[in-house]
């Protein structure tokens, strides 16, 4: 029998029906990969092998009755920031301390009603500040993927880092994550895998941890663009528990993944070609183009005027809406508490020592920008620049079908190589933010390796609602390329 952990979701859930092997053997096979490798790749924060177990079995006899759900049996990961019942879902945060929700995410709950499996919880940075993975409190994971000839940790990208790794090295058939900036879709360049974020509201953010509201979106983590598609159908969904749920069908985006592009008209924007991007990168954007021409789309040209000042409009609304929201978290009610002599000195070394430095930074930001006096000049008009960047994808999109882009400006980097330059760490959402701020889909799909032998994603926009598109052009980018490259297991 082949190594059941190497096995995409699409071909597991295919054994599972053919009756190849159970449910059970499979769980037991990511189990003992987890235990195997866990302690060096520290992808996940809490691991559930007595659970999974427990799951697995039931699918079985669902399978051997007829009554097989959508993703019967499959082994999957959730990131930390997803509230799991009865298991302790912390945000990767030491203010949550050791809280164990009573209540179930709607997405991980639509996952679970359809069959799949929870190995345990995903590493992340705290409160999904951070596009390294840096800022967990139990520590960093380590990206699969080493540059050719050095033995240097590298991160998978984050904020979900351990989402990202746990895929890449086979320590799961697919993973939840989520998107704020490109959360997704930067860590699944990292470490050659598929990440998409569909559009704002098609899945619920009930249960998610939230960092800011309107930019927050769930999504998968794949080992490939039909496995992503497989996933984001049974995550999305109207939810009457989230206010800002649409109330649309979920489409077959499956079938989407092998229709092909002819006939599209796919855009490229030029601001998206920044000073300093590698020259990989600029080949491989351009080897993503004659690919898709020469699968029948149509090539055009736009322009994203307003892309220049997406990144800092993103860093005033986020880190706004941070603020706001993590005020809750202040010792009185769940989670961490320093105890002071008063009420404000409980808040205040509450908040103090249940933060990390990065979210507090945010945080001051936030309270900062929102504060008096500074609200006009800084919130409002980065909310002005938001319905500009969403006015430019409308204007682009009456002219093509969707968009091709590089998902980042650079391969992954080595832990330590841009911890202690801020803005060198936020300019790696140059490319991602875009979506974000529109709500529109995006997808980032593994297309090459770099000179060191790293992996390099690109990344297809849709218009909103047409992830679709996104999975068309996905799929033809995936077909072309036949990426199928593996790290070199160290771990």
């Amino acid at each position: 029998m082949t190594d059941l952990t190497k096995l995409s979701l699409a071909g597991a859930l295919d054994g599972l029906r053919s009756r190849s092997f159970s449910s059970v053997e499979l769980t037991q096979a990511f189990i003992d990969a987890i235990e195997a490798s866990n302690d060096t790749l520290n992808a996940y924060v809490v691991k559930t092998p007595e659970k999974a177990l427990e799951m697995a079995a039931a699918s079985d006899k669902r399978i051997a009755s007829g009554a097989a759900g959508a993703l019967e049996g499959a082994p999957l990961g959730v990131k930390d920031l997803y509230c799991t019942k009865g298991v302790r879902t912390t945000a990767c945060s030491n203010i949550l301390g050791e809280f164990t929700p009573t209540y179930e995410s709607t997405v991980t709950q639509q996952l679970w009603d359809r069959g799949a499996v929870m190995l345990g919880k995903l590493n992340m940075d705290e409160f999904a500040m951070g596009s390294s993975n840096e800022t967990s409190r139990f520590g960093p994971p380590a990206n699969p993927w080493r540059r050719s000839g050095s033995n240097q940790t590298l991160t998978p990208g984050g904020s979900s880092g351990g989402s990202a790794a746990a895929v890449a090295s086979d320590l799961c058939l697919g993973a939840t994550a989520s998107d704020t900036g490109g959360s997704i879709r930067q860590p699944a360049a990292f470490t050659g895998t598929v990440g998409i974020k569909p559009t704002y509201g098609r899945a619920s953010r009930y249960g998610m941890v939230a960092f800011a509201s309107s930019l927050d979106q769930a999504g998968p983590i794949a080992k490939t663009v039909e496995d992503s598609a497989i996933l984001l159908e049974a995550m999305c969904g109207h939810d009457a528990k989230d206010s800002t749920s649409l109330p649309e069908p979920v489409p077959n985006w499956r079938d989407a993944v092998h229709r092909g592009v002819e006939g599209m008209r796919i855009g490229i924007p030029k601001e998206y070609r920044v000073d300093g991007m590698p020259d990989e990168i600029e080949a491989l954007w351009s080897q993503g183009v004659e690919w898709l021409k020469a699968q029948g789309a149509e090539i055009v040209d736009v322009s994203l005027p307003h892309t220049k000042y997406a990144l800092p409009a993103y860093y005033i609304v986020a880190p706004a809406e941070a603020s706001s929201n993590l005020a809750r978290y202040d010792g009185m009610r769940y989670g961490a508490r320093v105890s002071g002599d008063n009420l404000v000195n409980t808040y205040e070394g509450t908040r103090s020592a249940g933060f990390g430095q990065e979210v507090q930074r945010r945080l001051m930001i936030g309270t900062y920008v929102l504060s008096s006096g500074y609200y006009d000049a800084y919130y409002l008009r980065a909310q002005k620049v938001r319905t500009k960047i969403l006015n430019d994808f409308q204007n682009a999109f009456e002219s093509c079908d969707a968009l091709l882009t590089p998902t980042c400006p650079s391969a992954a980097f080595a832990y330590g190589e841009k911890a202690g330059d801020p803005v060198q760490m936020y300019l790696n959402d140059i490319f991602t933010v875009t979506a974000n701020l529109a709500g529109l889909p995006g997808i980032s799909v593994p297309a090459a390796l770099d000179g060191q032998g790293l992996p390099l994603g690109l990344q297809v926009i849709g218009k909103a609602l047409d992830e679709e598109a996104c999975f068309r052009v996905g799929g033809a980018l995936e077909q072309a390329a036949g990426f199928v490259a593996k790290p070199d297991k160290w771990w």
